[in-house]
């Protein structure tokens, strides 16, 4: 599934200013935003440009090199969060933490595919299983390359809904990142143990886009 032409949910930035400000300060929110080219904070009440988001996730990963996926992670976590206060309702929270893990995973993940132009904006995300996503062109790292997965903010949003919502140990990892294997798709492993856990694919760094 994927969504409106080139938008995204607002919380891909939004969440991720305060991560920021928390740990470096004000004024570096104001310099990334500014190098982003993103002049306006959204207000967070309609779609923003996918490109806006990428290019302040790119530009934490220029700028803070070693905190990037801390800082990725948090604004995940309170991006989940987020949805967990304001868009899936009491009730069905209640039935999805009374139901057994399996058939909670179930039922969440349909809810997460229904929602997916959110988070993926023009990529294609897919639930392969209710424990297994996947996203087709994630327009987040179109064009990048690395040696290590980048889509913490993803996976970090995934883990916090299926902690909450389905069982406390779940964990998120990346196992397949586009940046790292030139293919096109990333995929998201959630396991409830460490045994379960996949080691994501990795390659020589350094094609251009890095």
């Amino acid at each position: 599934m994927s969504g409106p032409a080139g938008l995204i949910g607002p919380n891909a930035i939004l969440q991720l200013l305060p991560a920021i400000e928390k740990r470096q300060g004000a004024e570096a929110v104001h310099r990334m935003l500014a190098r982003a080219g993103i002049e306006a904070v959204p207000d967070g009440t309609a779609m923003i440009p996918e490109s806006d988001a990428a290019r302040l996730f790119r530009q934490l990963r220029i700028e803070m090199p070693d905190r990037a996926g801390e800082i990725a992670t948090e604004a995940g976590r309170r991006t989940a969060d987020y949805i967990l206060a304001n868009r899936i309702p009491a009730p069905a929270q209640s039935v999805l933490k009374w139901l057994p893990p399996g058939l909670a995973a179930r039922g969440l993940s349909r809810a997460i595919s229904r929602n997916a132009w959110t988070f993926a904006g023009s990529g294609q995300f897919r639930a392969i299983t209710p424990w297994l996503f996947e996203i087709a062109d994630n327009p987040l790292i179109r064009g990048e390359a690395g040696t290590a997965p980048l889509c913490v903010w993803h996976a970090a949003v995934f883990e916090r809904l299926y902690r909450v919502l389905v069982a406390p140990e779940v964990v998120c990892t990346e196992v397949r990142c586009a940046a790292v294997t030139g293919e096109g798709i990333c995929r998201f492993a959630l396991c409830r143990s460490a045994a379960e856990i996949v080691t994501p694919r990795r390659m020589a760094p350094s094609r251009a886009g890095a």
